[in-house]
């Protein structure tokens, strides 16, 4: 769906009667136009026979449906629109005159930020909105060639600030974005998510004014769930990251079956529950208190105890682990 912003200029309502048939008056429509023809064709109508008013009145009745039929047909829904866009290089704009069919065009931004149209020239469009570019053509239409334009104009392609996909899917890369897109469809345009894929996604989003925001949703949510409020609406510019699944090693030492390295994946969820039952579970001699070492990024040493049998009782919480936490298991002498 290509978003975008239209202007109306043909509003006034049509009367189709025996007596008299009335449109938009000349200067409303093109000079020499289809729109003038017609009108003074129902005009020299009215003072003939009544099958001449008829006639009269059945031709414009047509015209009219016609012209309904193709500004409608031009005219995406507004919900559409990329209010707010700023154009830039590269980007596909697709334009839109009814008067001037000379410039229903297509057009690439160039690097200088303009474009090239017929009958006008170069007009510098970077930094425009759509909505703008739309009321700048419409400007210099009607001072120029007609007395009164309909301009559309549509972003196509948003090649100037594409979308980011990254990490595990299988065609990372920029994407250039054409219409309203959801995070399920750029991943699905971006090839799919790679087997090795982790359990959230990112999606980072840079504002106009140099602001950053995250947001991070659960890739089950999305994939296997199917929940809507996960399936994030993707706007240009934004950066979406896939983490790959990756290997994460924590250490069981003193009484327990097993001890050594502990291997979780990074989606997996790690507790001190699983990982002494990874290592086999605690001996017979094993005391009730185990103590965690964890070193933090800034190479900082911490150390907290709890309590086993509370936590295993559902008193106390299960603590989470971190990679390379060390769980030592002290042997018990009661």
């Amino acid at each position: 769906m290509v978003r975008q912003h239209w202007n109306r200029t043909i509003d006034r309502p049509m009367l189709v009667g025996p007596a008299a048939v009335r449109i938009a008056s000349a200067g409303d429509a093109p000079s020499g136009g289809a729109g003038a023809r017609v009108a003074s064709a129902g005009v020299a109508t009215a003072g003939g026979s009544d099958r001449g008013r008829i006639l009269g009145a059945l031709a414009v009745a047509f015209a009219g449906l016609v012209l309904g039929a193709t500004l409608a047909g031009a005219q995406p829904a507004r919900e559409a629109g990329t209010s707010g866009y700023r154009i830039g290089p590269k980007d596909l704009l697709e334009i839109k005159v009814f008067e001037v069919p000379e410039l229903n065009i297509e057009r690439r931004v160039s690097e200088e930020g303009s474009i090239n149209l017929p009958l006008i020239g170069d007009v510098p469009v970077a930094g425009l909105t759509d909505v703008e570019l739309s009321d700048r053509l419409k400007a210099l239409l009607e001072s120029r060639y007609v007395q009164r334009a309909s301009v559309g104009v549509a972003v196509k392609e948003f090649r100037s600030r594409p979308i980011s996909v990254l990490g595990a899917v299988k065609q990372p890369g920029n994407l250039a974005l054409s219409g309203r897109w959801t995070l399920l469809e750029t991943i699905s345009a971006a090839g799919g998510l790679l087997e090795q894929h982790g359990g959230r996604i990112h999606v980072l989003r840079r504002a106009e004014n140099g602001l950053a925001d995250q947001i991070t949703v659960s890739t089950d949510d999305l994939m296997v769930h199917a929940d809507p409020d996960a399936n994030l609406p993707i706007v240009a510019n934004d950066v979406i990251n896939v983490p790959s699944r990756v290997a994460v090693t924590v250490f069981c030492l003193g009484e327990v079956a097993r001890p050594g390295a502990v291997d979780f994946q990074s989606t997996d969820r790690m507790t001190l529950l699983t990982a002494v039952a990874r290592a086999g579970g605690l001996t017979d001699r094993a005391s009730r208190a185990i103590r965690i070492k964890r070193r933090d990024r800034a190479g900082k040493d911490s150390e907290f105890e709890v309590d086993y049998k509370r936590v295993l009782a559902g008193k106390d919480s299960d603590p989470e682990l971190q990679a390379g936490d060390v769980v030592i298991v002290k042997e018990s002498f009661f």
